[in-house]
């Protein structure tokens, strides 16, 4: 049996980036796992966020995966030197991917960054855009009630759209003309934040970066399925496997497998 890919992140925000893969590499079988239990990371110490991220690995490296995808920018920030010590399988993480395709897509060289209070805090974008390209502009803005909502499945309605003009209002005279969306969960908001940074901005979601990256390393590693055929998905999830499950089924379409709860 072929070995499947294993993905984590804090919560549902991943699925962006399982959805990528899914596109990209539709012969390939995934491991899902959602640390719901413990949602958000982006409000935890590094430590923490370090010894979850472990945690969560280990999970999925028992499932003898042949890669693993860090689907968090919390966790990307702080774990993946650790992560990668310590695995020795392709570890992908979403920061660099992101910052990458921000560049190539900037040409003012002005870039906004929002995250979790934890990846702002780390400056992880701001030192990788600035290592790149020494020209580039960053300015960073900490948006901690954007997580909360999407797992709340508050997408669009009036509370979403007032914390986000709360939040990046002050974008408007910044004159950026990318905005990177530095964390999984962020693009289930997409429409919103669009509406208030406007539509001279262009919003850079890393999911599709991230699996471009994926199938790049696994064909390097020749880790490629040679076989087509139905691909087996599996999700976990640490807590509320239901309201995980509903808002995985919109968001995805179609018919899920079913989400089962573990504990790590």
């Amino acid at each position: 049996m072929e070995r499947a890919i294993g993905i984590f992140d804090s919560g549902v925000g991943g699925l962006t980036v399982f959805a990528a893969i899914r596109r990209a590499l539709p012969d390939e079988s995934l491991i899902y796992l959602g640390d719901t239990a413990r949602v958000p990371y982006g409000t935890k110490s590094s430590e923490t966020v370090i010894k979850y991220s472990l945690q969560c690995a280990k999970f999925l490296v028992e499932r003898k995966i042949k890669a693993l995808v860090v689907a968090c920018n919390t966790s990307s920030a702080y774990s993946l030197p650790i992560l990668r010590e310590k695995n020795n399988i392709p570890v992908i993480g979403v920061i660099e991917p992101g910052a990458k395709k921000a560049l190539s897509a900037t040409k003012s060289k002005r870039i906004g960054v929002i995250g979790t209070s934890a990846t702002i805090g780390s400056n992880a974008y701001g030192c990788l855009l600035k290592e790149y390209d020494a020209g580039v502009s960053v300015v960073s803005q900490a948006c901690p009630l954007f997580v909360p909502l999407v797992e709340e499945g508050w997408l669009n309605n009036e509370i979403a759209k007032n914390t986000a003009k709360i939040y990046l209002e002050s974008f408007k005279h910044e004159n950026i003309d990318t905005l990177i969306l530095g964390c999984t969960h962020y693009p289930l908001l997409k429409p919103v934040i669009a509406e208030v940074v406007g539509s001279n901005v262009g919003l850079i979601d890393s999911a599709e970066a991230v699996a471009e990256e994926l199938k790049m390393k696994l064909a390097e590693k020749r880790l490629l399925n040679k076989k087509s055929g139905p691909s087996a998905y599996q999700l976990y999830v640490t807590d509320l496997p239901n309201r995980f499950e509903k808002i995985a089924s919109d968001f995805l379409g179609g018919k899920i497998p079913s989400v089962k709860r573990i504990e790590l």
